[in-house]
């Protein structure tokens, strides 16, 4: 597991750093920062397209092995990231630095699986929650930190002695996994990233509200068709559309959608509001949005622990509508709230979102045979970053039909969490329908 936590660590700091010196990198690259989005851009298309073919490579050769190569192919990456002098180079080191990023992501929670037994999995799901939400609080901090006595390039360089670090530990430490006989299908795998690849460029680019976004969107349904159909007459699909036959795979999978939209929503949209309408600097910012992050790694550890004795339908549901709730009293602050004000109201919500996320990824996982859970681990990542991004790309589209101006960016960003909680409502809803019907007996038939 220690391994994992470094890696994983890694993977997420790595993402919340480079947001933070995007203003830094495009002031010494000398670019516009309009073109130094694709610093963030390239790395984010390059996981989108690669999860679901790696998460079947895992299940065809080993998900310590794909974990490896990720692992090893995102260190040297960040080593490229960190000597790249123009913005060409840096897009393109990060562009494979996404490729090893997906790697991990996409088998990470399939090595868990066979990391902790059946009666303890909640527990190690939680932990790996930890180590997300830890990192992600620490992720500004630790950007401000770097840059503050060193250049940019300083911020993937630290990844190399950790990657170094991680591959040493990974061989000895990581289990060993069965492999399945089926050879890797390459055209599925081309069809699958290009329809999560036009999907999720057109749902970023939804806030551009460009005749483009529809063709890119058209072109994504199309693929996903012709994918679905050519996973139907697979008996080893890339992408598992036989698990969604399973109501508590299928419900799980709706509810993380969910949630991870509810936090887009709130993530992206509360900055602008704090900045622009309640004049808060950056550090303030910050620290007014840590208290969600540190609240879900302080509850995702207990929460998992729970999903090894309750339903994740029961604890997943309460999680989320504690998230609704949370989101409705963010929107309803007092003009000009102070800092207290806002800090409660954000740990409520991250401690909806850490009651829920735990339970809810041991779902799905155990809701899929032992055998598909580096498919399994794929979905769930995936749906992690269509709820991400379906967020972000909301708000986008809120802010562009309400107006830039004060007033109207308050407004919007109201709405926008508003629409959050609309959202975590909608996923308390999915999460509790998962104590109807199939439950235990469905959880039985995966054989761990």
């Amino acid at each position: 597991m220690l391994t994992i936590a470094i890696a994983v660590t890694m993977a997420v700091l790595d993402g919340a750093i480079t947001n933070i010196a995007l203003p830094t990198i495009a002031r010494d690259l000398h670019v516009e920062a309009a073109d130094a989005i694709w610093v963030v851009n390239a790395y984010q298309l390059a996981v989108t397209v690669s999860l679901l073919p790696l998460a079947a490579l895992g299940d065809i050769f080993g998900y310590r092995r794909i974990y490896g190569v990720g692992l090893a192919i995102f260190t040297l990456a960040s080593l490229a990231c960190a000597m790249s002098h123009s913005l060409p180079a840096l897009s393109l080191a990060r562009v494979v630095q996404g490729f090893g990023a997906a790697g991990l992501m996409s088998v990470n929670t399939a090595l868990i699986r066979f990391i902790y037994p059946r009666a303890m999995l909640g527990r190690g799901v939680g932990l790996n929650a930890l180590v997300v939400a830890t990192a992600s609080a620490l992720g500004p901090s630790v950007a401000a930190a770097i840059l503050s006595v060193a250049s940019w390039p300083w911020l993937f360089a630290v990844n190399v002695p950790l990657g170094a670090l991680a591959l040493g530990l990974a061989a000895p430490l990581l289990p060993r996994s069965p492999r399945a006989p089926n050879a890797f299908d390459l055209p599925s795998a081309g069809l699958s990233a290009l329809t999560f690849g036009l999907l999720i460029t057109g749902i970023d680019n939804l806030g551009r509200l460009s005749p483009l976004v529809a063709v890119e969107l058209a072109g994504a349904a199309l693929a996903g068709f012709i994918l679905v159909r050519r996973q139907l007459a697979l008996d080893a699909p890339l992408l598992a559309v036989d698990l969604f036959k399973r109501p508590v795979f299928s419900l799980s999978v709706a509810t993380s959608i969910c949630s991870f939209t509810a936090q887009g929503l709130a993530f992206v949209a509360l900055p602008f509001y704090l900045e622009d309408v309640l004049g808060r600097s950056q550090v303030e910012t910050g620290l007014l949005m840590t208290p969600w992050p540190l609240a879900v790694a302080f509850v995702a550890p207990i929460a998992g622990r729970l999903a090894d004795r309750y339903p994740a339908g029961i604890l997943g549901g309460l999680g989320l509508a504690a998230l609704s709730v949370g989101l409705l009293l963010v929107a309803s602050m007092p003009a000009h709230a102070g800092l207290h004000d806002m800090a409660w109201r954000m740990a409520i919500c991250g401690v909806g979102f850490g009651f829920f996320q735990s339970p809810n990824n041991r779902a799905i996982l155990t809701s899929a045979p032992r055998e598909r859970s580096g498919s399994a681990s794929g979905i769930l990542a995936t749906a992690r970053l269509i709820g991400q991004t379906t967020g972000a790309a909301t708000v986008a589209v809120i802010f562009g039909l309400t107006g830039v101006a004060a007033a109207a960016a308050a407004n919007g960003a109201t709405a926008a969490v508003l629409l959050g909680a609309g959202f975590a409502a909608a996923g308390a809803v999915a999460s509790s329908l998962r104590l109807f019907g199939q439950s235990r007996q469905t959880l039985s038939e995966t054989g761990d």
